[in-house]
Order: C-alpha cells, then sequence, then structure tokens
C-alpha cells in the first residue's frame, strides 16, 4: 500500500464525503483516492449525528481503500491505525493528545477530531474501506451546541493549511497500515491503548441515565470497550451503550 496526495478530488460543497466516496467506489474508484471538500452540508457523525464545520476553514475529506488482506474480524484495526495517525498529526503541534474510545480525538477534555470508516465485506475479508475524517484546524467560533469542540487555531494561535495536513496524515496512516499488513497488529494494538483517554483511570461513566465508576481495561475483539468495576467485574460495551462523563 502507498497513499499520497496525488489521487484528490476536490469539492467545494458536497452533503457527505463518505457519501460521495460511496459512488465512486461503485464507479471502480482506485485505492487510495481522496474526497475532500471545503464545507458539508450533512457532515455525517457516528451513529448519525452531525459534524459541524464552518466553510473552508477545517480538514474534511474520506479516504478509499480495499484492505482486502484483513479479516473481517479485524476491521477495527483500520479504526486503531487511523485515530494513531490522527494523534501524531496534532501531536506535532499541542500536548496532551488522545483518542477517545472509539475514534474521537481529543486535546485535553475537548474534541478535535472525527472518524467514521464503513466497511464492506466480502466473505470472511474486507472488501472495501471509507475513511472519513473531520478535523478542526482554524474555525474559532462552534454554534451547534456540541459540548467541547476546539481547533488547533484555538490552540496554539496559528493557521493551518488543510491540504498540507492531509499530506502529513496519509504518509502517517501509509506507515500504520504497513504495519497492519506485515502482521504487527500488538504493536497497534499496544499503541493505541496507550493512547487511550483515560485508559487505565478510575473515571465516570454513563449508562442508561446512570453514573458509575469504572476504568478502561481494555477494548474487545469487535471493539468493545471493556470497563473494570469496583468490584472486579469487567462488562464489555458497544458505542453508544455507554458514555464518559466529562
Amino acid at each position: 500500500m502507498f497513499l499520497t496526495d496525488k489521487n484528490i478530488i476536490v469539492l467545494n460543497e458536497v452533503d457527505s464525503t463518505n457519501n460521495y466516496a460511496k459512488q465512486l467506489i461503485a464507479d471502480k474508484a482506485g485505492e487510495g483516492t481522496v474526497v475532500l471538500a471545503h464545507y458539508q452540508n450533512s457532515g455525517k457523525g457516528q451513529q448519525g449525528n452531525f459534524w459541524e464545520s464552518e466553510a473552508g476553514k477545517n480538514l474534511l475529506f474520506s479516504l478509499i481503500l480495499y484492505p482486502g488482506f484483513l479479516d473481517a474480524a479485524k476491521q477495527f484495526y483500520i479504526s486503531k491505525a487511523v485515530s494513531l495517525a490522527l494523534v501524531q498529526v496534532v501531536k506535532k503541534e499541542i500536548s496532551d493528545v488522545h483518542i477517545k474510545w472509539p475514534n474521537d480525538i481529543y486535546v485535553g477534555n475537548k474534541k478535535i477530531g472525527g472518524i467514521l470508516i464503513e466497511n464492506t465485506i466480502k466473505g470472511s475479508k474486507l472488501d472495501s474501506a471509507i475513511i472519513g475524517i473531520g478535523l478542526n484546524l482554524n474555525q474559532e467560533n462552534f454554534i451547534s451546541g456540541a459540548p467541547n469542540p476546539v481547533s488547533l487555531k484555538q490552540l496554539t494561535g496559528k493557521e493551518y493549511n488543510a491540504k498540507e495536513v492531509l499530506k502529513d496524515f496519509l504518509i502517517r496512516f501509509n506507515d500504520l497500515m504497513g504495519e497492519l499488513q506485515n502482521g504487527f497488529f500488538e504493536t497497534i494494538e499496544k499503541n493505541y491503548l496507550a493512547g487511550l483517554f483515560r485508559y487505565n483511570e478510575w473515571s465516570l461513566f454513563r449508562k442508561d441515565g446512570k453514573e458509575f465508576t469504572a476504568r478502561i481495561a481494555g477494548i474487545g475483539e469487535f471493539g468493545q470497550l471493556q470497563l473494570e468495576k469496583r468490584s472486579g467485574d469487567v462488562e464489555a460495551f458497544l458505542f453508544k451503550e455507554v458514555e464518559f462523563v466529562i
């Protein structure tokens, strides 16, 4: 796999870069094709959430992959690799960067990036993957009511070029996917856990409106959050079954 910034489709406006990428896959687009948008009028987040982004201010793109070397059961490793690459990109500019399970990117207690990955499976293998990413670069005012957004410019005072940040991400992600192709799953797993927000710290969580104390003990094979309670019991949760109290 060799991803570059050479095969980029730039759109002034689109409903969602992931939706656009789906059509490109139907039209047999090549691996590594990137859909970069200045504005998404219906940007998608996890579980149908809306991703707010002011026009021309942030990095909004989707990347097409055909990761047929990966078993379907290991598809969460793509999420781990994407998250780690984004953390590396942001850490060039600011410290205290973590992955809030399953794949939000946080600086301190504020969200700077989000990821939406949509996979298709053929038999026991992954067939295609669309990796949608929103990274807050230059936006200074957020109006959607999201509780804790932040941008790099707010943190550093600097202006960022979206294409340059994209290029940096592709280089880093390409290296991490190479590790997966070579079977270094334990390395990816170790680094993902080390980068997790509040990993192995006693913290408050909320399930069905009720708060409880637990700490992250690990991540299940399919991306489940494994929480250890004070009693020593460990329970696994899928996305949206539990939330952090921040």
